[in-house]
C-alpha cells in the first residue's frame, strides 16, 4: 500500500482517496481533497496559504531540519523480503516516531517560551489602564495611590453679552 503526499498541503493521501491531476507534460499532482485541488487551480502558492505545511515550515512554526525526516523519504528500490529485517524495521519505526514527537514537543516549547511573559506584561498593562473597573469607587477614595493624580485646569467662560430678554 503506497501512501502519497498531497502536492498542495503535504498531508497523506491514502489509496482510493483524493484527486490526481496530470499536466500536459505528464507531471502528476496528487491532492488530498477538493480544497487543495481548487487552490492549485487558482494558482495559489502553498507557501503563502496559512494552513499548509509549507507555510508552517517557512515561518518557523514546524520543524524543518531533523534527521527523523530522512526515514519518511520515499524509496523506489525494491528489497528482498526478510522477516528479521521487517521486524527490526517496525521496531525502528516506533522508536523514530517517539524521537520525532519528543523533538516536536521541544520545538513547540521553545517557540512558546517568550509568549507567557509577553501575555503577562500585556495583562499587567491592561489592568493598570482599567483599574477603575476592577476596584470599587469606595476603595479608590480610601487609597488615593490607586487613582490618577488630579490636575486643576482653569476654564475660561465666555462672558454673556448684554442680557437680552427672550424674544417671542
Amino acid at each position: 500500500m503506497r501512501l502519497e503526499k498531497c502536492w498542495f498541503c503535504s498531508s497523506t493521501v491514502y489509496p482510493g482517496h483524493g484527486i490526481q491531476f496530470v499536466r500536459n507534460d505528464a507531471k502528476i499532482f496528487r491532492f488530498c481533497r477538493s480544497k487543495c485541488h481548487k487552490n492549485f487551480k487558482m494558482k495559489r502558492n502553498p507557501r503563502k496559504v496559512k494552513w499548509t505545511k509549507a507555510y508552517r515550515r517557512l515561518h518557523g512554526k514546524d520543524m524543518t531540519q531533523d534527521s527523523t525526516f530522512e526515514f519518511e523519504r520515499k524509496r523506489n528500490r525494491p528489497e528482498r523480503y526478510d522477516r528479521n529485517l521487517a521486524e527490526n524495521t517496525l521496531k525502528a519505526i516506533k522508536k523514530i516516531d517517539k524521537v520525532r514527537v519528543d523533538r516536536e514537543a521541544r520545538h513547540h516549547a521553545l517557540r512558546m517560551k517568550g509568549k507567557k511573559a509577553k501575555e503577562q506584561r500585556e495583562a499587567a498593562k491592561e489592568l493598570e489602564q482599567g483599574i477603575h473597573m476592577v476596584k470599587a469607587p469606595a476603595v479608590l477614595e480610601r487609597e488615593p495611590s490607586l487613582t490618577l493624580p488630579k490636575i486643576k485646569v482653569k476654564v475660561s467662560r465666555p462672558q454673556a453679552e448684554e442680557n437680552h430678554p427672550m424674544e417671542e
